[in-house]
């Protein structure tokens, strides 16, 4: 049995090699998107309907303060169409102290298909400010990007039924409690996404059996995380980010957004997508993400709406033809990251 032991931890070890580098080959984040013939990518661009997303958008245009009735109604009502579009739904339900005393927080995620191993994560953030001066609205911050999610939900979901991919699927986060209560700093802020991005780093994957190999972390499944804030406004520039780890993956959206503007699938409107790498980061709810090593795409513009945080961010901020152009880009992306079309 002295001899043998030797021997028994040598396979051992190579078995766990083994395991290890098959889990690193199965969360090994390469950003390969499928190609797309032009039928289908005309296809999906008619897939934008400015009606559809208006009325998407109607019941999330009210103040939503984390804790108020306004608040719980979106949130219930953000569900609601998700489940009808056929996404598994959660929350993650938490307490924190804030400014205000402790608070009950509530995020809300959207698994298409929860075997899948891997997630393409799009996310906002569901609540609105407090505004001193009256009713805050928040239509681009971030009503918008909540119904830009639920928009490409709907429109997607008979294509994400028929997916033959099953390792990675279409995720949705909606982040409770990014604003400040009071004044922007670590504790008084993105509240939801550093809940959830520490409880996913602590939660193993089911599928690791207690592994010790971090890759195996719930945090780990996801391939991307794609945050949109900010949008809704006429004329927005949204940059790539350097040392957001996915800035390949962000040059895909200029050369996607340009081949269909020659397609005559977009308004004729100034580019929105600059590949140009900027350093200008933006303090967000992707920061515990991208700490804890999960590749970005920060879709927020760059300079700010000139409406943020004021009380005119609501209805009249808003220029639809520069949301098609966004939501039409977004859809061609999402479809060709998960491979929904031929």
């Amino acid at each position: 049995m002295g001899a043998l032991r030797p021997l028994l931890l040598a396979s051992f070890c190579f078995i766990g090699v083994l395991t290890q580098f098959s889990t690193r080959q199965l969360f090994k984040r390469n950003f390969q998107l499928y190609s797309i013939s032009q039928t289908s990518l005309l296809e999906i661009c008619h897939l934008t309907n400015t009606e559809r997303f208006k009325n998407l958008l109607n019941p999330i245009m009210t103040p939503r303060i984390v804790g108020t009735p306004g608040h719980k109604r979106v949130a219930m009502y953000l569900k609601q169409v998700l489940q009808d579009a056929g996404f598994e739904v959660e929350w993650d339900r938490f307490s924190d102290r804030t400014p205000y005393g402790v608070k009950t927080f509530r995020n809300l995620i959207a698994t298409f298909d929860s075997t899948a191993p891997k997630r393409l994560v799009l996310s906002c953030h569901y609540d609105s400010k407090i505004m001193k001066e009256g009713e805050f609205i928040g239509a681009t911050d971030s009503a918008v990007p909540c119904a830009m999610l639920l928009d490409l939900a709907l429109s997607l979901s008979r294509y994400l039924k028929l997916q033959t991919n099953p390792q990675v699927t279409l995720q949705l986060i909606f982040f409770d409690g990014e604003e400040a209560f009071v004044n922007w700093t670590s504790t008084d802020s993105i509240y939801g996404s550093r809940h959830l991005a520490d409880l996913w780093s602590n939660k193993w994957y089911p599928e690791s059996f207690g592994s010790s190999f971090d890759i195996l972390k719930e945090i780990d499944r996801i391939d991307v995380l794609v945050l949109l804030d900010l949008l809704g406004a006429s004329n927005p520039k949204i940059r790539n980010v350097f040392g957001h780890k996915a800035n390949d993956l962000f040059s895909t959206l200029p050369i996607t957004e340009m081949k269909l503007m020659k397609l005559g699938c977009l308004h004729n409107l100034p580019t929105i997508f600059d590949g140009e790498l900027t350093y200008a980061q933006v303090e967000d709810d992707h920061m515990p993400f991208i700490s804890r090593g999960v590749p970005v795409l920060h879709l927020i513009p760059v300079p700010f709406p000139t409406v943020w945080h004021k009380l005119d961010d609501n209805a009249s901020a808003l220029h639809y033809p520069t949301i098609d152009n966004i939501v039409t880009v977004l859809r061609v992306f999402v479809a060709q990251y998960l491979g929904l079309v031929p």
